[in-house]
């Protein structure tokens, strides 16, 4: 299979690309001008520069290739509404349109933060009704989903979409935001931290996403991906504060974070500084996220693979060689 990753410069991205690597299939990889790509070039994968946001920079990146696996994008709980619409729906339309008569399969990495953030949403399905929350990187993310299955559905390029849930591991930003925060002042649990977290560890997603993109029978599908850890915040964010000397402290109501929340977004993000505190992230930590997994766990035989404690061992073995060491 010859496979197209962006954002592989990333975080998740850049599992992937690797791991596409090591099944034996052809990578090839979009980074921006100027952005360093050596890790992977190192692997043999072809770097290509183009902006998602410009459509004529992008011409010939599809060429040669079976499966796109689009996953760049304005990954971050703040920003002005424009940002996050430039570089998710505008950026994923200019990639459809690039992949049409080229690409047999278009692979969207979305969020279960689509389907609407501010509420419990154990046991949603798929195909459950979804909602427009006003967080700009939510919304954005729905109407890139949307967008997508357009195409699908007129016959143009075969779909699929991935709703990861959390993602978690080494250099994630639920590992390096909460340190940082941890660091820098008391971090206090939302409800007590007494929900789940929602996790999906970044090897156990790049698995999924894999299965998706190779198997016929995910055209046209959406799955959530979740692993199944008990886990609350409250047990996370305690072992990952353990692992430098920390631990969270005192709790504040979800429905007085959430109007925190609202007044930092709306005061913070016009002048262009990050809120301490924003809606996306009350709602994450505050709400219990546990999608429903089934359909990904019957379709392609997805399953967790990374355990809870495995995982923790790779975070702690990151944050001391890389986290510490580059304060």
């Amino acid at each position: 299979m010859n496979a197209l990753v962006t954002g592989a410069t990333g975080f998740i991205g850049s599992v992937l690309a690797r791991e596409l690597i090591d099944q034996g299939h052809e990578v090839r990889a979009l980074a921006l001008p100027g952005e360093s790509a050596k890790e992977l070039e190192r692997l043999g994968i072809d770097i290509r520069k183009g902006d998602l946001t410009n459509h004529e920079s992008l011409r010939g990146i599809c060429d040669g290739m079976d499966v796109v696996f689009h996953l760049a994008g304005r990954v971050t709980d703040w920003g002005k509404k424009d940002l996050f619409s430039r570089a998710i729906l505008d950026a994923t339309r200019n990639l459809l349109e690039e992949a049409l008569g080229k690409a047999r399969r278009f692979i969207y990495i979305s969020s279960i933060a689509a389907i609407g953030l501010g509420r419990h949403m154990k046991g949603i399905r798929e195909t459950d009704p979804v909602f427009k929350s006003g967080i700009p990187y939510n919304d954005a993310k729905l109407d890139a989903e949307l967008l997508v299955w357009t195409y699908h559905d007129t016959g143009r390029i075969a779909c699929t979409v991935i709703r990861p849930a959390n993602v978690t591991g080494p250099g994630s930003v639920w590992v390096r935001d909460i340190l940082d925060k941890m660091r820098s002042m008391p971090l206090p649990l939302i409800d007590g931290g007494r929900y789940s977290s929602s996790f999906i560890y970044v090897d156990n997603l790049v698995g999924g996403i894999v299965l998706a993109g190779t198997r016929d029978v995910a055209r046209g599908k959406t799955y959530h991906l979740r692993d199944d850890w008990d886990v609350t915040w409250r047990r996370y964010i305690t072992d990952l504060g353990a692992i430098i000397g920390k631990r969270p402290m005192g709790s504040v109501p979800y429905p007085v974070a959430r109007l925190v929340g609202r007044a930092c977004d709306a005061i913070c993000t016009p002048l262009g500084i990050r809120p301490p505190l924003t809606r996306m992230a009350v709602d994450i930590t505050g709400r219990d996220l546990d999608v429903d997994n089934t359909l990904a766990k019957g379709d392609l035989g997805w399953k967790t693979r990374i355990t809870y404690q495995e995982a923790l061992q790779r975070i702690g073995v990151w944050v001391m060689d890389r986290y510490l060491k580059g304060m």
